[in-house]
């Protein structure tokens, strides 16, 4: 957003809000502090060494432990006392650490699983599949996923302040709302030492009425609801411009001369748009693929698919519902079932009803 608190156009289209939970567990040194306070709420005897004060252990180190400076027995417990805390500071100890953020995205990026690939009898890939709703899991607000290891330089300097050495670092995403207008980013590329691959999998999704209302967690719940024809006509002027407005028909708002013509308005954007505005149903507007030459995955090919490979659009038209596949200056049409089965590279769904909100 502009630091001036509008938005931009981008922003408003595309921008929806995520809250991620991280947790970080950390395998570190208990340290003397922890140690002691250890052994006070364990009610030890070693508890006595001190009244809530981390210099006591250092005071033992201090003591005079010369023949005829004390008696024997409190020598020895001195010692003893020195050797627990010694040993429970010095152990090594798990602990977890979570923390809540929330966030804002232009796209949601999708790690695509690896699958084996097969070769067929030519020595070509068999390519596999997956469904969209199986790589979706990363947003369903319950399963956690790995995050990538921090730089080693990172874990060093953690671990010289104490912090610990970082053992496993994984988050939840949890959509909050999401935009009129989604774009799906599939992640097929990866650096693998001096080598560029490509995960060839071919990832299903629908063309139509996809519904992600599962996969979103709004603030407060699923309270909205469309309002009856009964509660619209009951709305007052300001009522009936306010719901216009918070759906993005402003200028269908400001418009209306009159009551009834603004009325009759509202009654035709309840009862056609606004349902599937609430539903967070998509449908898809345009998608791009990347393709590579038949020759590789060949036994002994080496290629690089950025280099190799070539970009495809698919775009709708919207008047007359056609599909067209472009690429460079050729344009063809095409039919929206192999859309739905091309090595998509990005996808941009438009929320049913968004297009008369815009």
């Amino acid at each position: 957003k502009n630091k001036g608190g509008g938005g931009s156009i981008i922003h408003e289209t595309f921008m929806g809000n995520v809250e991620m939970t991280t947790v970080v567990t950390r395998r570190k040194r208990r340290g003397e502090q922890a140690a002691l306070a250890m052994l006070n709420e364990g009610g030890s005897d070693a508890a006595s060494i001190n009244d809530n004060n981390t210099n006591e252990i250092a005071a033992l180190d201090d003591d005079d432990d010369r023949a005829g400076s004390d008696d024997e027995e409190t020598i020895e417990r001195k010692r003893q006392k020195r050797e627990i805390l010694k040993s429970l500071a010095d152990e090594t100890i798990i602990e977890e650490e979570e923390t809540v953020t929330e966030s804002q995205f232009l796209q949601l990026t999708l790690d695509i699983p690896e699958k084996p690939l097969f070769k067929d009898e030519d020595g070509g890939l068999v390519i596999p599949q997956e469904p969209l709703v199986n790589v979706l899991r990363k947003f369903d607000g319950v399963s956690f996923s790995d995050v990538l290891a921090m730089h080693n330089q990172q874990t060093t300097t953690e671990s010289t302040q104490d912090n610990g050495t970082i053992v496993s670092k994984k988050r939840r995403y949890k959509l909050k709302t999401l935009p009129n207008y989604l774009i799906l980013h599939l992640s097929r590329f990866k650096r693998n030492g001096f080598f560029v691959e490509k995960n060839p999998t071919i990832v299903m999704f629908p063309v139509k009425n996809f519904d992600l209302s599962s996969y979103v967690f709004p603030e407060g719940g699923r309270i909205r609801e469309v309002p009856t024809e009964d509660q619209v006509k009951a709305m007052s002027t300001k009522e009936l411009k306010k719901l216009l407005i918070d759906y993005g028909r402003e200028d269908v708002a400001n418009n209306a001369i009159e009551k009834n013509e603004l009325l009759q308005h509202c009654l035709d954007f309840v009862s056609t748009s606004l349902p599937d505005l609430l539903a967070d149903k998509y449908d898809l507007v345009a998608n791009i693929t990347h393709d590579i030459p038949a020759e590789v995955g060949r036994e002994g090919t080496k290629h690089n698919p950025l280099e190799e490979g070539s970009y495809r659009c698919h775009v709708q038209h919207k008047a007359t519902g056609q599909w067209y596949e472009m690429q460079d200056l050729e344009v063809t049409e095409t039919m929206p079932q192999l859309i739905g089965v091309s090595e998509s590279y990005l996808l941009i769904f438009e929320r049913k009803g968004a297009a008369s909100c815009t």
